[in-house]
């Protein structure tokens, strides 16, 4: 069995640890969560309906390919947020994201 290229994802609390992923996973995922947020512009896009809005960037052969999405979803999510790439806007319930 060959050994599949990981990529860590931080989590933006250090009090917690972070997790390994597949890397073409993290960027299938990471590319799908640019392109969301991106679209929602400044009002920010709701966390709540990120998963589904990823899932909608993704083909179906590639949602195949990731297995639980909603999981590695927010791994990535929580990789850009400790990168600075993704942004919880301030004082905002419910939790909205914008771009870095």
């Amino acid at each position: 069995m060959t050994d599949v290229p990981k990529t860590y994802c931080r989590n933006p609390d250090p009090t917690k640890t972070g997790v390994n992923i597949p890397t073409f996973k993290f960027n299938l995922i990471r590319a799908a969560i640019c392109g969301v947020v991106a679209d929602a512009g400044a009002a920010g896009h709701p966390l709540k309906d990120l998963t589904a809005s990823v899932s909608d960037r993704l083909s179906a052969e590639d949602r195949d390919r990731i297995g639980k999405l909603g999981w590695h979803m927010m791994a990535v999510k929580l990789e850009m947020e400790a990168a600075g790439d993704l942004l919880r806007l301030p004082k905002v319930v419910p939790q909205r994201l914008i771009l870095g």
